[in-house]
């Protein structure tokens, strides 16, 4: 709106009757919630363990995906996109908040006899979100802190439901029991008090209570799906945030009886499968209540797949390497996102971006504002997302750590990995031309190196000494 000198000359000699009824129709124009921009909506759906090929659309010849391919026809696709640890705990730190695991003192795998967890005094995307009014849920594998202080409750999500932690771990006997709770294999309230936990007998938890021990894990997916449809029904409305981690396709691995037995790929393939099934139904859900072209999908792993025999595992190909490793098949996800009319359908994108950068980049698109009192590592990169012309990575260089010891980095094309903790030797890569990283280039490109080292040694000396503390009780 444009006002002129004329305009402000003949309102100045307006009746004033007409004055303040001009005053309501312009307060109404610019302040009517009906005409605002609405709130967009987010869903992250978070794999555990999926490796870079395990998709339709990037390669995978026996896993089928057809809502997957779908997503990333409609969508954009990442094929340098980052997990900010090989590992579950830390990559999950990462996505919460923005920021290096090792920055939030979250460099390893928690466990049910662990008494930490991430920290209550850091913001996660929930609570930023909540911050502009979002409705939240949490609804899978949570694995940043299992009693009561660090759950998804604890962190700014409304809800939870959900395995707080990998599904090849134990109960913990301390945690608090619903009364209603849905016993299984003959189990009592008094046998998980007294009785030693076993392992892959995983608890079931509603918010803070366990409603059912041990977890039937044939039905997991299913239900995460149920109760993400229904979470959609009910704030279609009103802007949402939705945080899907799934437990699949971590070991052990289970599938319904819809699923089991179905794909060429064995019963990996079939846990694959079965969260296609899930997307999709997540993806019809959003296009029923017509809140499509307002929601951002996000899907992505949270690190490379297992390194197991008779097809337990999965393929990171043609990547190198696995889990626990930062070559790139440890750390290299796949990653599709999708917006209709905001996000360019069928495209893809190389360029260097991360888990770490989706808070920053929804922070952003919410019109919600980060806290300035703390590093933030992750960037924003809706240029990337949204297809504009010319974007690049706004990472200079991304590290990639190993609990807390900085280990590799990428710069461009070139990734460095330092291995041996004495005896270090150092290894040099071509991504571009050497995505497989076969031949090591370090004794050729000796200036480089030694520049890329020196960026690695003052990047970590300086989050070491800004390293937020871990939550305890």
């Amino acid at each position: 709106m444009i006002l002129t000198k004329n305009s402000i000359i003949l309102y100045s000699v307006m009746p004033k009757k007409m004055q303040k009824m001009l005053s309501l129709i312009l307060f109404f124009l610019l302040f009517s919630p009906s005409l605002k921009a609405e709130s967009p909506n987010f869903i992250i759906i978070f794999t555990d363990d999926q490796g870079y090929e395990d998709i339709g659309c990037f390669g995978s010849p026996k896993i089928k995906t057809p809502h997957l391919d779908k997503m990333a026809a409609e969508g954009r696709k990442f094929t340098s996109f980052y997990s900010a640890n090989s590992v579950c705990s830390p990559s999950r730190a990462a996505l919460m908040t923005g920021s290096y695991p090792t920055r939030v003192s979250v460099p390893g795998v928690l466990f049910p006899r662990h008494e930490i967890g991430l920290n209550p005094d850091e913001v996660t995307i929930a609570e930023v979100l909540k911050e502009k009014g979002y409705a939240t849920a949490c609804i899978g594998k949570w694995h940043i802190g299992h009693k009561p202080k660090f759950l998804p409750t604890r962190q700014g999500f409304d809800s939870y439901f959900g395995i707080p932690y990998s599904n090849d771990m134990t109960i913990d006997p301390e945690a608090s029991l619903a009364d209603n709770i849905n016993l299984r294999n003959g189990f009592t309230k008094e046998r998980i008090k007294k009785e030693k936990p076993k392992k892959n007998l995983v608890p079931l938890m509603r918010n803070e209570e366990v409603i059912e021990y041990p977890c039937d894990q044939t039905t997991l997916t299913k239900r995460y799906t149920e109760e993400a449809v229904k979470f959609i029904s009910e704030n279609k409305d009103s802007p949402f945030f939705l945080y899907l981690p799934h437990t699949m396709p971590h070991i052990p691995l289970f599938a319904s009886e819809q699923f089991k037995g179905k794909s060429k790929r064995g019963l990996y393939g079939d846990t694959i499968e079965e969260i296609d099934w899930s997307v999709g139904q997540i993806l019809k859900s959003i296009k029923e209540k017509g809140i499509d072209q307002k929601t951002l999908v996000i899907y992505t792993s949270d690190n490379g797949p297992w390194k197991l025999d008779r097809g337990r595992g999965g393929s990171a190909y043609p990547l190198r390497g696995y889990k626990f490793q930062t070559y790139e098949g440890g750390m290299r996800v796949p990653c599709i996102m999708r917006w209709p009319g905001k996000v360019p359908k069928g495209t893809s994108c190389d360029e260097v971006a991360a888990s770490i950068d989706l808070m920053p980049t929804i922070a952003k698109l919410a019109g919600a504002k980060l806290l300035k009192d703390r590093k933030i590592d992750g960037k924003n990169i809706w240029p990337l997302i949204s297809g504009t012309e010319g974007a690049v990575s706004p990472h200079e260089i991304y590290y990639y750590y190993k609990g807390n010891r900085l280990e590799s980095a990428r710069q461009g094309k070139w990734k460095i990995r330092r291995s041996g903790k004495k005896s270090q030797s150092v290894e040099l890569y071509d991504l571009d031309s050497d995505i497989s990283e076969t031949k090591n280039l370090a004794k050729e490109n000796e200036t480089l190196v030694q520049d890329m080292i020196k960026k690695m040694n003052l990047f970590d000396e300086g989050l070491k000494k800004t390293q937020r503390p871990v939550g305890k009780l």
